[in-house]
């Protein structure tokens, strides 16, 4: 104390000492760094200090058992030791969550005021047994009261308010009631308490300071050690790091393929792993939801990694993979068939449980690749074809790949260059109705020759045209096209029309397929509109407007290939659909395939319940025809009834039909 504060008057000296001896007995909130530091050692001490508590309050009233009242002995220790225990259990779970300052400033509050406040209740109810037993067990209410009270006192001492509010409470009541008993002995221990208490305090004093000093003193260069990694955290983050599943992003994968290759590596493989139908999660329940999925994807991928493989997230629902090593392809087919295995397990979010494949292509590059980027493409073209032909499974990119992507570029040149309204033509499949076999439609189906290409397979064109908005001024070509020919059928025969995902993905592009209708002078219900599960996924919502502004104008609506996606059912009661046409891939083997038996008939009682129309597609023998109709199926396509004819065939045909009583379908064509 200075000169200047000897000389103030003695009251506000007096007000002053005792403004800080109340201090003592509050919990700082202001330093944070310290409450932490607090936190984190009383989560190991205050278990312990329950423990104590309930031991040996269990211990003394076993002692008391036989002597004192039922309540004091056995009722009140048991409801204060499931008190202790429920504390104990809070602190065991809360040791390990991380809590802002406000929160760990309450926290010590709250243990502040309730450590007195139990030991004012222990020492109440230790006192209160002090009558019952006999000597033995009042010497075991002494030896309890004083070998806790300093058990817990150690226990509180990161938290120096508690443990001095403690020893006020327990050790005064304590000194003062043995004290008067008279017995020399009681009054020797309360004596003896009392000083080792003082001791204790004493030593409580300093190590509180010497702690709040260290974590002050640290609390500063800690604060800059922090700052400076948190920039450096965020910068990387930013820079390399994908914040939704904290994978690696595109950027850093680039950069590790890139170093792979400047290494010279002797083999490295590239993969591209592709959750499927990924859109058709955000479109049904929302992109909360769809984020989760990623990021759980993601935790699955970091899980699976190895030291040889680098994952990464490339945007969307697209990942990368880096493998180092010389593995062969079995090797990979192996390691991609895990992955994929991995990803298609359920994915629980909230009360949805949701269900996805991943499809994977590989590519493998040597130590000749000069440059990443052909492999990267390779790898992309593999993910393509599986997503095609293979869907929930990894590809390796081969030779073949090679030539169909050679292929592929020479398509897209020669559609580039095209004159499709010269080049392009449409031929028709026909529909038939048992069990007379009558033609009830015909499907247009888009034909292609090119001058250097000739003829060139719809499989091909389609997709390529698909990946670019060529497909849109190609769909409007061969609209047209179509409805001018059916519209020379002099009978009501129907015609079915395909639509792409960006037909019915751009309300615009429906708009000119409307005027085209319009325009045609074809009846509206004699068109129907066909369309695929995949057409519907890039945007469910645009989709489902484009078909009720159709249905509006009175065309109808067909779900092609139908049971080939998880999703089919969400269609059927979400669309505003006139028919279903079963892919035939259920056809091609139901002869022996007595579950897919079952499925058909499941679908076509479906459409019986809901009033829609049934078409099976794919019926080449006689076999699969008898099968069908047994299960129901009335209408039906395929090469036995005929195979795609040109518009003057479908013409010759109707002539032909007018002049025979046999159904036109099952002649040659």
């Amino acid at each position: 104390m200075t000169s200047r504060q000897l000389h103030r008057p003695w009251f506000i000296r007096s007000k002053e000492f005792f403004r800080s001896g109340i201090g003592l007995f509050a919990v700082s909130v202001e330093n944070e760094e310290l409450n932490r530091s607090q936190s984190v050692a009383l989560s190991t001490q205050i278990p312990l200090l329950y423990f104590i508590l309930v031991t040996n309050s269990v211990a003394l009233a076993l002692t008391h058992l036989a002597s004192a009242p039922l309540f004091l002995s056995a009722v009140v220790p048991a409801v204060l030791s499931v008190i202790c225990l429920v504390r104990l259990v809070w602190w065991r779970r809360t040791r390990h969550v991380d809590a802002d300052a406000a929160t760990l400033a309450r926290r010590l509050r709250i243990t502040a005021r309730l450590v007195p406040l139990l030991g004012v209740v222990f020492t109440a109810w230790a006192l209160s047994l002090y009558r019952y037993g006999d000597a033995y067990a009042k010497v075991h209410v002494a030896f309890y009261m004083s070998i806790t009270v300093i058990g817990c006192i150690f226990c509180l001492m990161h938290l120096r308010a508690a443990a001095l509010t403690l020893a006020v409470v327990v050790i005064v009541p304590f000194s003062i009631f043995f004290s008067l008993t008279g017995n020399a002995v009681l009054v020797l221990i309360a004596v003896n308490l009392l000083l080792v208490s003082i001791a204790m305090t004493v030593v409580l004093f300093v190590h509180y300071r010497h702690f709040a000093r260290l974590i002050e003193s640290s609390a500063d260069l800690k604060m800059k050690q922090l700052e400076t990694q948190r920039l450096s955290d965020e910068n990387f983050q930013l820079a390399n790091l994908d914040s939704l599943t904290g994978l690696p992003n595109r950027r850093a994968f680039l950069s590790c393929i890139a170093a792979s290759t400047l290494a010279g590596e002797s083999r490295v493989a590239i993969g591209l792993i592709d959750l499927d139908d990924f859109k058709l999660v955000n479109d049904a329940y929302g992109h909360a939801t769809g984020d989760r999925v990623l990021a759980e994807a993601g935790r699955r991928l970091v899980e699976f990694r190895q030291p040889e493989i680098f994952f990464a997230r490339l945007g969307g629902d697209e990942f990368g993979m880096l493998i180092r090593g010389d593995l062969s392809a079995d090797e990979l087919m192996r390691c991609g068939g895990t992955i994929c295995r991995l990803l298609r397990q359920p994915y629980q979010v909230a009360d949805l449980t949701l269900r996805l494949s991943a499809s994977i292509g590989f590519a493998v590059s040597d130590a000749d690749t000069v440059s990443f980027e052909l492999p990267f493409e390779r790898a992309d073209h593999a993910l393509y074809h599986a997503k095609q032909n293979a869907r929930g499974e990894p590809v390796i990119f081969s030779h073949a790949h090679e030539s169909e992507r050679r292929r592929t570029a020479l398509v897209e040149q020669a559609l580039a260059h095209a004159n499709l309204e010269r080049e392009l033509f449409v031929v028709f499949q026909p529909i038939v109705e048992l069990p007379d076999q009558r033609i009830v439609g015909f499907e247009a189906l888009a034909r292609w020759t090119h001058d250097k290409l000739g003829i060139v397979s719809p499989a091909e064109f389609i997709k390529c045209a698909e990946r670019s908005n060529r497909i849109l001024p190609m769909s409007e070509i061969l609209l047209w096209k179509t409805l001018r020919h059916a519209k020379q059928w002099r009978n009501a025969t129907c015609v079915s029309f395909n639509l792409s995902a960006r037909d019915i993905g751009s309300l615009d592009a429906i708009q000119r397929i409307i005027r085209i209708v319009l325009a045609s002078g074809m009846p509206p219900h004699r068109i129907e509109m066909e369309i695929t599960e995949t057409a519907l996924v890039s945007d469910f919502g645009v989709a489902s407007e484009s078909l009720r502004l159709l249905k509006q104008l009175g065309v109808r609506i067909a779900l092609d290939d139908f049971g080939t996606g998880f999703s089919s059912l969400t269609y059927v009661h979400r669309l505003p659909l006139d028919k279903i046409k079963i892919d035939r891939s259920f056809v091609r083997d139901i002869v022996e395939n007595v579950a897919g038996q079952k499925v058909v008939k499941s679908i076509i009682d479906l459409c019986r319940n809901l009033d829609l129309d049934c078409v099976v597609e794919g019926a080449e023998a006689e076999e699969q025809v008898q099968i069908l109709h047994e299960l129901g199926c009335s209408k039906m396509q395929g090469y036995l009834f005929g195979k795609p004819m040109s518009a003057e065939a479908v013409l010759a045909l109707a002539a032909d039909e007018q002049h025979s009583a046999r159904p036109a379908a099952l002649r040659t064509v």
